[in-house]
């Protein structure tokens, strides 16, 4: 059967409190008729199942995970730490973060609470404990997630203040040190008592921008310590149960490197419809961060079923769920939850709606869903033991995201007008746009040998680590390529004293010798270097603008021929070791980057999945049970692909050779033949 040969973890959030226990063996049996083999349960339940102090209730879940059992679905336990529970905010009021302005996060909605608070700290080492203790020997649960969506709002709190100052003297040692590296010398703030120190507050730009970064990166901390003291609960009391965390995606403020190191699985929480049109490059990227938190399979926790909660929501027009689903399962997913069962009829999240209507009635999504466990079902077998393996990575350091988010100038607009993904997902588009995946790497710390090309969109903060790591990529015969600011800062968010791109300087071959900001959408004209790239192609820079001196080595790729610095160079490569190094002074436009793309193709023999044609995203899985390509058609028109060999369609048993054809919003899933 399905349910039980299926390695795939396929299912939904499922909220039974909401409903009648009357209701709950009839969508335990629609469940199993969409071949569902795991639910997600009670991440929201913490007054359900201790309505009072210490009187725990567990009565209701154990029948509910039981009738699940019976159609053979098994339950992730959501502990139910997001939401504290009336009765914890009465007796401790001071659980409730406090803003900025000091006025405490309002009572009734979840995500309201400080991690650094001892009294709410007390009780969800209590609940979890609980849990852990009465499911731990229960066949029908399989693992954990802990807590919902960690976010950051900041928390200026006492306990907040004096956590903070004991992070900056665990990190600096000495209030000499923290002057001096912070150069607290500006504005007369240095520090003569710990107790001096305060979090910085809005307006950033007015503040202290080493103070500001080291509060983000005690703010992302806390909330990693708060999840270990969850998990280290759960490993202790039931060690064969898996754990997660449901992330989300190409959200940036907490460091999701350090986040999912204690996890078994990365989960993420999948919405790509909040408007008429679906950023499908930008929601492919999400997935491939995802999938390199921890460089293996991950999971999705929560994906849309159903039309959200924003203004004039669109429905899933019909197909899209089901290429919604392929598209995780193609970029690497092993596991996968819809949002929600059922839409409920109460509460802030009445207008998010789940696979079922509010009435419960199984109408055209429901379907949907089931011609996609019926694709799963023919798909599973072969991609077990199998994950995308890109041969081009990009660094990602969370560090580097919010230091660039922090460039704010007077009027609080970014410095360089953009938003700090926007380097990367630049080039990603570009990349999308050929049918190459690519893995997201931490410089600091993950090996880059196995990848032919490292891209670093704009690393300005550069550490020992990191620049030893890149040294001995490109010194080994790797091929990396930076876009302007690199090397800009040093770790503590202090502008270098050096010539830019800074430490990296001999690693380009280059100085910067002038930049400018482009304001108020001015472009400069960047032309290649046909000698360089094999072909002569002119386009643009946006936002900002390097004039680059090569030093004797290096080479001109592209020059500027429009603006300030018409007839300098715009890029360069250098030769360093047995490898390149490429510099780009300015933000390109896609033009610019398919013509750097196509030179590294050609060069490197890099073969796109399938031909680049318009909407169509292609993705393969490796492994043990050889290749599986997933050709997803996000248009609604019908597309053609050509073929170099002959393949075995999965979903149809058909072969195909030659031509791919792929209906509108429709998905075809190949395998070679030998």
């Amino acid at each position: 059967m399905f349910k039980s040969a299926l390695s795939l973890k396929f299912g939904v959030d499922y909220y039974p409190e909401h409903w009648p226990r009357s209701r709950w063996a009839r969508d335990a049996e629609l469940m199993g008729e969409l071949g569902f083999n795991i639910v997600r349960l009670a991440e929201f339940s913490w007054s359900k199942i201790e309505p009072r102090e210490g009187e725990y209730n567990f009565e209701w879940l154990d029948e509910a995970i039981s009738i699940l059992a019976n159609k053979g679905i098994k339950a992730i336990i959501g502990t139910p730490t997001a939401a504290p529970p009336p009765w914890i905010i009465k007796k401790h009021p001071d659980i409730l973060r406090i803003d900025h302005h000091g006025v405490r996060s309002p009572e009734g909605t979840r995500r309201n609470y400080c991690p650094n608070n001892p009294n709410y700290i007390a009780h969800t080492k209590r609940i979890v404990q609980a849990l852990a203790l009465h499911y731990r020997d229960n066949p029908n649960v399989i693992g954990w997630q802990i807590d919902n969506e960690f976010g950051i709002d900041p928390c200026y709190c006492e306990n907040c203040v004096k956590a903070f100052r004991n992070w900056l003297k665990s990190k600096y040692g000495s209030l000499e040190n923290l002057n001096s590296s912070c150069g607290f010398i500006f504005w007369s703030q240095e520090y003569e008592d710990w107790d001096e120190i305060f979090p910085p507050k809005p307006p950033l730009d007015m503040q202290n921008p080493s103070l500001c970064l080291d509060w983000h990166r005690f703010l992302s901390d806390s909330w990693i310590r708060y999840q270990q003291i969850q998990v280290d609960i759960i490993r202790e009391i039931a060690p064969n149960h898996i754990i997660t965390h449901n992330f989300m995606g190409l959200y940036k403020e907490l460091n999701y490197f350090k986040l999912a190191e204690p996890l078994d699985i990365v989960s993420f929480d999948y919405y790509p419809k909040w408007s008429l049109n679906v950023d499908y490059a930008r929601s492919a990227m999400a997935h491939d961060v995802m999938r390199s938190l921890k460089k293996k399979p991950y999971w999705i926790m929560e994906l849309q079923s159903g039309a959200v909660k924003v203004h004039t929501a669109p429905i899933p027009k019909p197909g899209e769920i089901r290429l919604w689903t392929l598209q995780s399962i193609a970029r690497g997913a092993d596991g996968l939850l819809y949002f929600r069962w059922r839409s409920c009829r109460f509460g802030a999240e009445e207008y998010w709606h789940g696979i079922l209507d509010h009435d419960g009635v199984p109408r055209r999504r429901f379907f949907e869903v089931k011609k996609v466990s019926e694709d799963l079902m023919k798909i599973a077998p072969h991609i077990e033991k199998t994950n995308v393996k890109p041969e081009i990575a990009f660094t990602l350091s969370y560090d580097n995201l919010w230091a660039f988010d922090l460039e704010v100038g007077y009027g609080g607009k970014n410095y360089y007008g953009l938003d700090s993904w926007d380097p990367s997902l630049d080039f990603y588009r570009v990349l999308y746009s050929k049918n190459l995946p690519v893995d997201f790497v931490d410089p600091s710390k993950e090996d880059l040998s196995k990848y032919k090309v490292v891209f670093v969109p704009s690393l300005m903060l550069i550490d020992e680590a990191a620049e030893k790591n890149l040294r001995s990529y490109v010194k080994k015969g790797g091929i990396l390529i930076a876009t302007t600011r690199t090397g800009a800062k040093d770790w503590n968010n202090v502008i270098v004293d050096a010539a830019l791109p800074g430490v990296l300087s001999d690693l380009f071959g280059i100085t910067v010798e002038e930049y400018t900001g482009l304001p108020d959408d001015e472009k400069v004209g960047i032309e290649t270097n046909e000698t360089m790239l094999s072909r002569k192609v002119a386009g643009k820079g946006r936002c900002w603008a390097e004039m680059l001196l090569p030093k004797e080595d290096a080479k001109i790729v592209a020059y500027y021929n429009m603006g300030i610095y018409v007839g300098k160079p715009a890029a360069t490569i250098n030769n360093y070791g047995e490898g390149l190094a490429i510099y780009i002074g300015s933000f390109p436009d896609e033009i610019l980057y398919s013509a750097i793309l196509d030179w590294l193709m050609e060069r490197l023999k890099i073969e796109p999945v399938l031909p680049s044609t318009e909407g169509l995203e292609a993705v393969e899985r490796t492994g043990s049970n050889g290749r599986v390509i997933f050709a997803l058609n996000h248009s609604e028109r019908m597309i053609q692909v050509p073929l170099k060999r002959e393949y075995y369609e999965i979903l149809s048993g058909e072969k195909v050779d030659g031509l791919l054809k792929i209906e509108g919003l429709d998905a075809k899933v190949l395998k070679p033949i030998n």
